[in-house]
């Protein structure tokens, strides 16, 4: 160990250290350099909070702040091909300074705080990031009859138009494609985008919003997001919609597990909540508290809600680039804090309306009431689950944790540190010893499941406790009281690609949806996709992920292939699993789509043998048998057409 640290200090001294070490970076090549900084995590699209759908944002906030001034009722957003086309109706950019505000960092009309008082981009960073990410970028702005064309790819002008006349109306045109070297097998997925540019028509009454034909439309803001995401489900009482100067909130409570929160501010949605939701996860205790006169427990009180909550904010200050959190502790430079602002409206505003609407005041409490008894009935079993999971050993047998949580006190950066982590939940030893092996160790973890879990549709929450695979889960994810301590940020079930292995899938899925659906509407659950064949000769070898892939590595090849199929993940060596969870990892994502309803969807797949399912099942298996056959004629054809060839 002593003769390491001295040849790496002779190393170092012999590293020169001169003035032509130091460079300076304009502002393309840092942006390319560092990402992260700008745009958050790059990932493939495969979830919401990716790169890039953070350039989409970027673009559209511009077009918003000009909407939210009074100009440009109408936006257009079309995606073809990976080319991104967002067009608004406001002013349009001043045509002497186009190329100035998309390339040249600190340089906006949001400096101006008259002009943009409360917008969402205050840094002059957005669409810089955007032009220098992007394979080709194109900016137009059209002013009083007149316009101006500039495009770039990577940042670097590649034409520059003079000023011309035109017809068009006011406004600005931006077209991207997102450079390919830096989102590497990137895919743009309608329903993220379609719930982005919904959250913007909810927080901007009267906005039109068009992508790709469909029109995004909102009439009475807030009340029409709730009303959105709950219209397959029960709620306990009529959504109650409060609205005043730059706040505004809608709540109800329904049957779900967990609380649900969709929180914006300016505009931004803030995914990651912040000062704004950690004041009305207090002042609703209080409120609630104060009306009945009663001394609830808070946990009892934020059981099943549903919230969404708007605020605007003088000079916002957010925790990234990417102002998923906001961390302003004032709603402006010298204006009242968030908690007060947001307690003082509660206390008045709320209460009022209990006061005016006894009916709906007596279903809240019933709310709370019951949540209260379901709390008091599973105490003394969470005990006994507590000492249960101590007994168990977690972290030595079930929980190969990954290095980031060995030791949580030494972690300077936690929320940072999570972003970064994923956890595979395997079947069977053999799986899992080999993504164990394979897996990196410093971000990567692997719980292991020991045969199938119990299939606890229409259960209660006593079964989690109850049932020591579930309780063990639950315990090593550390979600028992909600998503604030989540240990990983990716959550991946991995197992076999066979009627075993989906079947312990759909009944995980049931778990997550029927127990913590919040860890799937905050896009953390995932299905690991591995290969279903490997096919390859003396010279290249093929990984393929379908019927189809198989075909065209067969004809790639041309026809003389050696094929395995893989049935299960332990017959993956670690050696080649080493690519299927790291940088090529293809994960789907498990989402929710706004109109879904948990409880239909869980009782149509894993409640009462109904003839819709069955009806369903069997169209779907005459469906894939159908494919089989067509691959298999048409295999036949590629071999017999390269026999012919090759005797010619």
């Amino acid at each position: 160990m002593r003769r390491r640290n001295t040849r790496k200090t002779k190393e170092m001294a012999q590293v020169n250290y001169t003035e032509e070490n130091i460079r300076s970076l304009d502002w393309r090549e840092h942006i390319r350099m560092r990402p992260g900084m700008y745009i958050g995590k790059l990932g493939d699209g495969s979830s919401p909070d990716d790169g890039i759908y953070i350039l989409i944002k970027e673009i559209i906030d511009n077009s918003i702040d000009e909407y939210v001034m009074g100009f440009g009722k109408t936006i257009e957003v079309k995606i073809d091909e990976n080319s991104v086309y967002i067009r608004d109706y406001g002013r349009g950019i001043p045509l002497g300074k186009v190329v100035d505000c998309v390339s040249k960092i600190n340089t906006g009309g949001k400096y101006d705080s008259k002009a943009f008082k409360k917008s969402v981009g205050l840094n002059g960073v957005g669409t810089k990031a955007v032009n220098a990410l992007s394979d080709y970028f194109k900016v137009q702005a059209v002013r009083d009859k007149k316009t101006k064309v500039v495009e770039f790819s990577k940042g670097e002008i590649t034409k520059n138009a003079n000023i011309s006349k035109t017809q068009e109306t006011n406004g600005t045109l931006m077209v991207f494609k997102p450079d390919s070297t830096i989102f590497k097998n990137y895919k743009f997925r309608t329903e993220f985008i379609e719930t982005q540019l919904w959250n913007y028509a909810y927080l901007n009454a009267g906005l039109k919003i068009i992508f790709n034909g469909k029109t995004f439309v909102s009439r009475n803001g807030l009340l029409d997001l709730l009303t959105r995401k709950t219209a397959n489900d029960e709620i306990k009482y009529p959504i109650i919609h409060l609205k005043g100067d730059d706040i505004e909130i809608a709540l109800t409570h329904g049957q779900q597990y967990g609380e649900q929160y969709h929180t914006f501010v300016n505009g931004q949605n803030t995914t990651q909540g912040g000062t704004h939701l950690n004041a009305f996860r207090e002042a609703v205790v209080a409120t609630v508290r104060n009306h009945f006169n009663k001394n609830y427990d808070a946990k009892d009180i934020r059981a099943s809600i549903i919230v969404a909550i708007s605020v605007r904010v003088e000079e916002p200050v957010f925790e990234s680039q990417t102002k998923t959190k906001l961390g302003s502790q004032n709603v402006a430079p010298n204006g009242p804090t968030m908690r007060t602002f947001v307690n003082d409206f509660l206390t008045k505003e709320l209460d009022n309306f209990l006061h005016k609407n006894p009916e709906t005041a007596k279903e809240l409490q019933k709310r709370i009431v019951q949540s209260e008894r379901e709390r008091k009935e599973i105490a003394g079993i969470k005990k006994i689950a507590r000492d249960k999971t101590k007994k168990a050993n977690l972290h030595n047998k079930k929980l190969r944790d990954c290095r980031i949580h060995f030791n949580d006190s030494s972690r300077k950066s936690p929320e940072e540190d999570r972003a970064r982590t994923t956890i595979f939940i395997t079947e069977g030893d053999s799986a899992s010893g080999s993504i164990t092996k394979a897996r990196d160790v410093q971000t990567q973890a692997v719980f292991s499941l020991r045969g199938k879990p119990l299939n606890c549709y229409n259960m209660t929450k006593k079964v989690v406790y109850q049932n020591d695979e579930f309780n063990l889960l639950q315990h090593a994810l550390n979600i028992e009281d909600g998503l604030d301590d989540l240990r990983y940020n990716r959550v991946v079930i991995a197992t076999d690609a066979d009627v075993d292995g989906m079947h312990i899938r759909l009944l995980l899925l049931t778990f997550f949806l029927q127990f913590f659906p919040d860890l799937v509407r905050n896009s953390h659950l995932y299905i690991l996709e591995t290969p279903l064949f490997r096919v390859r000769d003396k010279k290249s070898t093929f990984y393929c992920y379908s019927e189809k892939e198989k075909q065209e590595a067969i004809k790639k090849l041309r026809g003389k292939a050696e094929i395995t199929r893989f049935k299960g993940l332990g017959e993956i060596s670690p050696d080649e699993f080493g690519d299927f969870i790291g940088e090529n990892i293809r994960l789907e994502p498990v989402v929710l789509q706004e109109d879904t309803s948990i409880d239909k969807i869980l009782s149509y797949y894993m409640g009462k043998n109904t003839p819709d399912r069955q009806t369903f099942i069997i169209d779907n298996l005459k469906v894939e048998k159908d494919e089989l056959e067509e691959d298999e004629e048409s295999l036949k054809d590629q071999q017999e057409t390269l026999a012919e060839t090759e005797s010619v």
